[in-house]
Parts: C-alpha cells; sequence; structure tokens
C-alpha cells in the first residue's frame, strides 16, 4: 500500500512561487457573509430548557443533596 502525501509537490503546482510562496492575485475571494450559509432552521428553536427535564434535574440534585446531609448527620452522631 503506497501512502499519498496531502501536500501539494512545489515544482508541479501552478501559482507557487520559488520557495512556496503565492503571488497576489493567485488566491482564491473571499467568503461571501454568513447569512447565505444555509437554511434557516425552524425546528430546534433556542428557546430554552423544557420544563420535564429541568424538573428531573432539580429532583436529583435535590436527592444528592439530602443524601449527603443524612450520611454527614449519621457520621455526627
Amino acid at each position: 500500500m503506497s501512502h499519498i502525501s496531502p501536500d501539494p509537490e512545489p515544482e508541479r503546482t501552478t501559482g507557487l512561487e520559488p520557495g512556496g510562496g503565492v503571488p497576489p492575485g493567485e488566491t482564491p475571494p473571499a467568503e461571501s457573509s454568513l447569512p447565505e450559509a444555509g437554511p434557516r432552521e425552524t425546528h430546534n428553536p433556542p428557546e430554552g430548557w423544557s420544563r420535564a427535564p429541568l424538573a428531573a434535574i432539580i429532583v436529583l440534585v435535590v436527592l444528592v443533596a439530602a443524601f449527603f446531609l443524612a450520611y454527614a448527620l449519621v457520621l455526627i452522631l
């Protein structure tokens, strides 16, 4: 299996000066602005967390805090 280098060969690549520099006018034009980057996504609006996952996280945090509080009280007594 032969290995093909992704780097261009300077002696066979057009538009390169000796030493690997690129002369003015050989570079591609700049990209257009971002509003034309793709279609507008309306199916996933960033409205925030829904109530069920947020409630589940809060309940889990309260249970873990209660466990550690009870564990600390058992250690003290």
